[in-house]
């Protein structure tokens, strides 16, 4: 009778038990993750580590093995991760209080770092989470609300990615990105007022652009007519007659228009002085 049906439950525990060496021996590596071994609570090495512009398929994922019920791993994603902060109320520089909700995008670097400092990536999004709101507040109190509004913005973001990115270092991550998702005024009175301020500033603004405009024009206006002055005084210094002509002809347009009708009509004397233009030499 072969051993098999003699020794069953024997020969089930041996196999359980190649499977468990086998199970802890061996480790298949993601392309998304990497790992650190820990022996003992003591890490001993990093797997499949990030590296910046890495290839798809070159990179240390695989099987791997490790001494069995000795060597743990802890994963650790490779990828871009978002941290998502609570809406916050901020003041700004002009008494506005705005509802902000952020998010900043971070990627793990030094797993061996961030495995002694948190231990976890939800302890690192736990840790940078209050102090996006931190540095949020404080760049956003410094300007005012149409700063969000303008081209000062990219500044802002900037400003606030490398204070975060400062303390994510300490946690083995990098930002690599914060955006500001909304900056809404409460609704209600707030609202309005802050409407009406913007309104007036745009009306003001608009009152000193016509202002300025006006001044230049009668600049020009001025100008012009001085030089008209000037040309019209060397003309009379060069050629009496001429300038006569000119003036004459001046006043025959302008007399002579036609009314809103299209008629003009005038009863003259030949011999008027008026018309001595129109006599010839």
């Amino acid at each position: 009778m072969p051993a098999f049906h003699r020794h069953p439950i024997a020969i089930a525990l041996v196999a359980i038990a190649l499977l468990l060496l086998i199970g802890s021996t061996v480790a298949i590596v993601p392309e998304t993750k990497q790992g650190v071994v820990v022996r003992f609570g003591d890490p001993k090495a990093i797997i499949n580590r990030f590296r910046p512009n890495e290839t798809f398929g070159k990179t240390g994922a695989g099987i791997i093995l490790r001494w069995p019920f000795i060597d743990q791993i802890v994963w650790i994603d490779k990828r871009v991760l978002s941290v998502e902060m609570e809406r916050q109320q901020v003041l700004s520089t002009d008494q506005l209080r705005l509802q902000v909700d952020a998010f900043a995008r971070y990627r793990i670097v030094d797993p061996l770092r961030m495995y002694i400092a948190a231990g976890s990536e939800e302890r690192v999004s736990d840790s940078l989470r209050p102090i996006l709101g931190s540095a949020l507040r404080n760049e956003l109190g410094k300007r005012p609300f149409a700063a969000l509004l303008s081209p000062e913005r990219g500044q802002v973001m900037q400003n606030i990615e490398a204070g975060l990115d400062r303390v994510a270092r300490q946690y083995g991550a990098e930002i690599v990105d914060v955006r500001i998702k909304r900056a809404d005024l409460p609704d209600g009175t707030p609202l309005e007022s802050a409407f009406t301020r913007m309104r007036t500033a745009r009306e003001q603004e608009a009152l000193t652009i016509r202002a300025q405009g006006a001044k230049q024009a009668q600049i020009i206006r001025a100008e012009a007519d001085a030089n008209a002055a000037r040309i019209y005084s060397d003309s009379f210094g060069k050629d009496p007659q001429f300038y006569d002509f000119y003036r004459a002809m001046q006043s025959y347009r302008y007399t002579f228009a036609p009314d809103r009708q299209g008629q003009t009509n005038m009863i003259l004397s030949r011999d008027n002085e008026f018309l001595r233009q129109f006599q010839g030499r």
